[in-house]
């Protein structure tokens, strides 16, 4: 006999009714998540990009610098830079160590060429070879002010920054300016080129930030950075430049993968929206377990046959999938029934040291056999508790006629 067509079959019907709800909110979130992004097309958010609003990216100087009569170029290919570059512009690279190998070597002769400056950003011992020559990296320090502590006239002007991060050690090169010391090492380095322009190493981005940029000197600093020549190529090295694919680029891409922040490419307000979405989802579950309160006892307006009611609890047992409690009930009105047929008091019948030894006298069966049926564990589909049922109609039935 299969259970197609009984009450307790799952059909298409009752399934869609249990799933409607959850698909009906996964499509809300995916069409406002195509919404928000056709909304947001064209605009740019990331780390350190000039046209960025957000915590992290540097709008707010590139502002500054545009309101002083800087052109600011946004470049995301190594060719754009090198056609750009001259005595007159200033090149900030913002990730030098994503640059593959042979990157790295075209930077360094353009920086030879140009004369004019080039400024790196957390340049590490993976790039300083081929881009700073004589200058290496000590263990990194965290962020904070720091004094200048240097005669450089743009550090002197500036005072405190935001500084730390990578620390450099120029190996006593008489040609290099060391300022913004931490432990004895500078975080801020200035080197002169070969054709008249400089190389600036900075140990850290913060202060290009645009939620650091108002703290201690940070915006002086920069301006004068980034400002002393009337064009500035702002450099995002990208995977998707086709020179990192010339040569051995897998270094690049290694580092890449090793140091891409994924949390970082999200914008701040989808961060918060599923955040939002986290506490409604608690919201409705602690709403949906919520207790409705004891039982109310009441006569019925009308007579109902026993079958009836019987199926309609049935039902909804099994619309909430309470087979723990449909079980119990069961073998609690078992129990009651079997106690006064083996003379066990009603107030002992539900404590198994008192009914088991009476059944067990009245019956042959196995006596762990009875404690499992009648006290034992929840099924855990629905075709078990069907079982239990069943095995419960006959051992009464045993007990009447035995």
């Amino acid at each position: 006999m299969t259970s197609a067509g009984t009450s307790l079959s799952r059909d298409p019907a009752h399934v869609w009714s249990r799933v409607r709800g959850v698909l009906f909110a996964l499509a809300l979130l995916i069409v406002a998540g195509v919404v928000l992004a056709l909304m947001r097309t064209g605009e740019q958010h990331g780390r350190l990009d000039p046209r960025s609003a957000d915590p992290n990216g540097s709008r707010a100087i590139a502002e500054l610098l545009k309101g002083r009569g800087v052109s600011v170029r946004v470049a995301t290919t190594l060719d754009e830079v090198t056609a750009a570059a001259g005595p007159d512009s200033t090149v900030l690279v913002t990730a030098p160590d994503l640059l593959s190998d042979n990157q790295q070597t075209v930077l360094r002769g353009t920086i030879d060429m140009s004369g004019g400056r080039t400024v790196l950003l957390a340049a590490d011992a993976g790039s300083l070879g081929a881009l700073a020559p004589g200058v290496t990296a000590d263990l990194p320090a965290t962020v904070r002010a720091l004094q200048p502590g240097c005669a450089l006239p743009e550090a002197r002007r500036a005072g405190a920054v935001s500084l730390g991060g990578e620390r450099y050690v120029t190996a006593g090169s008489a040609s290099a300016d060391a300022c913004y010391f931490r432990d004895g090492l500078p975080t801020l380095v200035r080197l002169k080129n070969s054709a008249g322009g400089d190389t600036v190493l900075l140990g850290a981005a913060d202060l290009l930030f645009n939620a650091r940029l108002a703290d201690e000197g940070n915006a002086s600093l920069a301006l004068q950075l980034l400002g002393s020549r009337s064009h500035l190529v702002w450099y995002l090295p990208s995977l998707t430049d086709p020179s990192a694919a010339d040569g051995d680029g897998s270094d690049g891409a290694d580092r890449a993968e090793e140091e891409t922040d994924f949390l970082s490419l999200i914008p701040s307000g989808w961060l918060w929206g599923t955040l939002q979405l986290a506490v409604a989802a608690v919201l409705a579950a602690v709403w949906r377990a919520r207790r409705l309160g004891p039982l109310v006892t009441e006569r019925l307006p009308v007579a109902i046959r026993a079958s009836e009611a019987a199926e309609g609890r049935a039902r909804l047992y099994f619309r909430a999938d309470a087979r723990d409690r449909a079980a119990a009930v069961l073998r609690s009105a078992t129990r009651a029934r079997l106690a006064p047929l083996v003379g066990v008091p009603s107030r002992e019948a539900h404590s198994p040291d008192v009914l088991l030894p009476a059944l067990s006298a009245r019956l042959t069966g196995d006596a762990d056999g009875l404690r499992d049926l009648l006290f034992g564990p929840a099924p855990s589909r629905d075709a078990a508790l069907v079982l239990l049922a069943d095995q419960l109609d006959a051992l009464e039935r045993e007990v009447r006629t035995s």
